[in-house]
């Protein structure tokens, strides 16, 4: 008896493990973890590698307690940036990058990565990795643009339309499409230096995403970028990182490539000026009409999954002091994400900050300062759910917790069943 009790607590291990290693997976056009489908409430966590960091900027007991605090929360699901270019000496920039140069990898920040993804690993969560940027805040199009020789700066936006035009040249300069292709080569090969697992193997890393927000997509690119990702990661997925219709004339074209797995969109009610703070009572509950609309239009794409990737609005009356009323935005959150779970799609919110904060409400980023949810190019404290925002973590949490308590009930309960039929043959087969 005893020799089959032990047999039985091994394979509750061995299977808890292999459960717990799945990769995500699409069936039947939706998300699937083990075979159910895969709902979750996730955030954007940007600069995890640069906390993850043992050099400047890092600070890994601050991000092993986010972590924790993400993982009560049932957010098990984070939006990453996978590359950062360019000289650490541009303006409204991640600093440090990944790449200072073409080919030239600061190995901090490379570890910082190594060190999250490990961590998160831990907790059972998982990784979009954001390889590339249509804006300038991380280096991205721009700056493959100037290493390449298109351009000897980048014309930093203040005039978006402009600079849209601009980092779309990206496509068309093969120089520039190499350099990334290279970075690509070198991140996917990487072997994660905290648990030896070489990045394609890592169940961790839910997806392989092209860029955030690329605009002006050139398909043929889309096509050729995704099939040498998926040909390097066939057991991961790969996906656009595109806003929708609000930046493109064809949703189902820029995901129509056979190695696209899931379509992405983002929601910005106040980047779009359809929401303005300042008057709140008239604009918003046009904006929630207007999300609402946004998000129906594009869950009705049923080619392949949806994940709506980024939404965010700021705290009342525009107010970016950590400690300002966010009246409206736990009613917008509590909305989104009822949404979300009607139409069961995925859903990551923009953004987390956790225990960072501003150095000023509105600041420009300078390094040295907290990582929080807003970008360095972004007024600090515009959109960052922090730590001690009780009444929004608590909507969050109430939707998350479900969609994580889903997918640890199937998992408990197939491994139960399994366990079942393993006690029963060997009862009677003896």
């Amino acid at each position: 008896m005893m020799f089959y009790i032990t047999i039985f607590f091994v394979f509750c291990i061995r299977f808890t493990q292999q459960a717990t290693s799945s990769f995500i997976s699409v069936q039947n056009r939706r998300l699937t973890l083990n075979g159910q489908d895969y709902l979750y409430v996730g955030t954007n966590f940007w600069y995890g590698a640069n906390l993850g960091s043992t050099g400047p900027g890092g600070n890994r007991t601050r991000l092993l307690r986010e972590l924790d605090h993400l993982h009560s929360l049932g957010v098990d699901n984070l939006r990453i940036q996978a590359g950062s270019e360019g000289p650490n000496t541009e303006p409204w920039r991640i600093v440090p990058s990944m790449q200072p140069e073409p080919g030239r990898y600061d190995e901090d920040v490379l570890e910082g990565l190594d060190f999250l993804l490990y961590e998160m690993g831990q907790r059972n969560m998982r990784a979009v990795m954001c390889l590339n940027n249509f804006w300038h805040w991380s280096g991205g199009y721009a700056q493959y643009i100037v290493w390449a020789g298109g351009a000897s700066s980048i014309p930093y936006p203040g005039d978006y339309a402009a600079f849209e035009l601009f980092s779309a040249r990206f496509y068309e300069l093969p120089a520039a499409v190499q350099l990334f292709n290279n970075h690509i080569q070198f991140i996917m090969k990487r072997t994660n230096k905290y648990n030896n697992l070489p990045y394609v193997e890592d169940s961790t890393i839910m997806s392989w995403e092209l860029a955030n927000e690329p605009r002006r997509l050139n398909l043929s690119w889309v096509n050729a970028t995704a099939c040498s990702i998926k040909q390097l990661a066939p057991k991961q997925l790969v996906t656009t990182g595109v806003e929708g219709s609000i930046s493109s004339n064809n949703f189902s074209n820029d995901h129509a490539s056979p190695c696209i797995d899931y379509a992405t969109f983002h929601l910005w009610v106040q980047n779009w000026n359809i929401y303005d703070p300042k008057n709140a009572s008239d604009t918003f509950p046009p904006a929630l009409e207007f999300a609402r609309k946004y998000i129906e239009y594009h869950v009705a794409y049923k080619e392949k999954p949806v994940v709506l990737e980024e939404f965010g609005i700021s705290r009342d009356n525009d107010d970016h002091s950590a400690t300002a009323p966010i009246t409206i935005r736990d009613k917008y959150y509590q909305a989104i994400f009822q949404w979300a779970r009607d139409y069961r799609i995925p859903v990551n919110f923009w953004a987390y900050g956790g225990e960072g904060r501003p150095r000023l409400p509105r600041a420009n980023w300078t390094q040295g300062d907290d990582f929080i949810g807003d970008p360095p190019h972004e007024p600090q404290g515009w959109y960052s759910v922090y730590d001690t925002d009780e009444s929004t973590l608590e909507i969050i949490h109430s939707f998350a917790s479900v969609s994580s308590a889903s997918v640890t009930k199937t998992s408990l309960g197939f491994s139960i069943l399994l366990l079942y039929n393993f006690l029963h043959n060997l009862y009677y087969l003896g």
